[in-house]
């Protein structure tokens, strides 16, 4: 595991996120950054940065920081996101994941974040720079 960490880099997302339930789509603009949607057949969840959420959010959990994993080349490589999830779960870090086509995002309670990306750079991750979240609320910037 530690050579397929070597290969991988997390950065940081600039801003403080929120998950939520929602009756619907229409009160968030899908084509912000950082904006991920879920639908089953029982619900509409939302990802988005808390400066977003929208008013027809029923349910909400606020104080999320995330993290993407930069450098997954392919749907091939098994255990990048296990790995991660079970090194922090080991310390008694919960995650909420969200994975792309491109890579998977990890959202962690903002008063764990700091030791998070700490035990990830322990194990041979590459910390990278923080990525801007555009429009950041400047009372929630972290």
């Amino acid at each position: 595991m530690d050579q397929l960490f070597a290969s991988l880099t997390i950065e940081p997302l600039d801003s403080l996120f929120c998950v939520c339930l929602v009756e619907d789509y229409s009160g968030i603009d899908i084509d912000q950054p950082f904006v991920f949607t879920g639908r089953t057949d029982h619900e509409r969840s939302l990802v988005c940065p808390q400066y977003l959420v929208p008013s027809n959010a029923f349910e909400k959990e606020e104080g999320w920081r995330g993290f993407r994993i930069k450098g997954q080349p392919d749907f091939s490589l098994v255990g990048i996101l296990a790995g991660i999830s079970q090194l922090l779960a080991d310390h008694g870090i919960s995650i909420f994941a969200v994975s792309t086509f491109d890579t998977d995002y990890i959202f962690v309670h903002r008063e764990y974040f700091d030791e998070a990306l700490k035990l990830l750079g322990s194990q041979g991750l590459t910390i990278g720079e923080s990525v801007p979240v555009s429009q950041i609320n400047p009372e929630e910037k972290v």
